[in-house]
């Protein structure tokens, strides 16, 4: 019996760190990873929504994760992060729209702390805000055992999930893999949406690549730094809303900031307004429309906010301060 699973044991070992069809790690010739400080980047995600997922899916009662607040991933990737948990998601808008470019047209950055520990997650687009595209997954890692906890994934069995390559590191994504989808507008993407994949092999809980596959990755990982950890989201080919090519700058400011609660903008180029007060786990506080140019948050708990402001032409995040 122990020399059955001593063979068992390396037959999977093997199949899981066979060299596969896809790019290779970050340090390896072939690889299609981005580092943070490429200057490919022309700008970064500015908003997000977070739902985040269990510890455990499979436990009924299990935490949600708790790693992470509202503003870790917006602006450049620098390791710190928002765990999303099983299943979990987040949403990102910027500030115009992507288009697509010659090669990759954005990239996801997750921490993983080493070139197998990978946590992976479906990425997708919408050009309306309402109908999300999935980019087509692969994901080749044998499915006789599972990852587990604390196993390794090889990145050349991955291709086009979130999370392939460690801290730093963006795993890139070409939009003209969606230029089939008549619904979806591939030059006018305005959010980006993170679905952390659920790594077990329990068919009531698995999830599958575009051929079906089951997703093998580390699972279960239950603590509250579980499932996918989003770093950032950075954008190489971008258009400001109502412009044609290049990025609409926006110069709008909050004052007094810190504030007991009542503050003033200064801006140019915006009409009419929306705004909506988030704290810093994604929570909705208050939102609805300017009538001037201040917004009124008397009667706020004293704490550190994000503010988005959607004007005709652009959205804004800004961090306020209430005391």
């Amino acid at each position: 019996m122990r020399i059955t699973l001593f063979i068992f044991s390396i037959f999977f070992s093997f199949s899981t760190f066979a060299q596969g069809p896809f790019a290779p790690q970050s340090d390896q010739i072939g690889t299609s990873a981005v580092h943070a400080d490429s200057t490919i980047f022309v700008a970064w995600a500015s908003s997000i929504e977070i739902q985040r997922g269990k510890q455990d899916i499979a436990v009924l009662n299990s935490d949600t994760t708790a790693v992470g607040t509202w503003d870790e991933c917006i602006g450049k990737a620098d390791g710190t992060v928002v765990s999303l948990g099983d299943s979990g998601i987040a949403t990102l808008q910027f500030d115009g729209l992507i288009y697509n470019g010659v090669g990759p047209d954005f990239a996801v950055f997750e921490n993983a702390f080493n070139h197998t520990f990978l946590e992976l997650a479906f990425v997708e687009v919408s050009s309306n805000g309402v109908d999300f595209y999935r980019f087509p997954s692969h994901s080749l890692t044998d499915t006789i055992l599972p990852v587990g906890s604390f196993g390794s994934v090889n990145p050349t069995q991955i291709h086009n999930l979130a999370g392939k390559y460690s801290v730093n590191f963006g795993t890139p994504f070409d939009l003209s893999d969606l230029d089939s989808i008549p619904q979806l507008d591939i030059n006018a993407i305005s959010h980006i949406r993170i679905v952390d994949a659920i790594g077990t092999l329990n068919s009531n809980h698995a999830q599958r690549d575009s051929q079906g596959r089951k997703v093998n990755d580390q699972y279960p990982t239950p603590f509250p730094s579980g499932g996918f950890d989003l770093d950032a989201v950075g954008v190489v080919y971008m258009k400001g809303v109502g412009l044609s090519g290049s990025k609409k700058q926006v110069n709008l400011s909050i004052y007094p900031n810190p504030s007991n609660g009542v503050f003033y903008l200064g801006y140019e180029g915006f009409e009419k307004m929306q705004f909506e007060l988030r704290d810093l786990t994604g929570r909705a506080i208050k939102s609805g429309e300017i009538a001037s140019k201040m917004l009124d948050f008397t009667g706020v708990e004293k704490g550190t906010y994000i503010v988005n402001l959607l004007g005709s032409r652009q959205a804004v995040t800004r961090k306020i301060i209430i005391q």
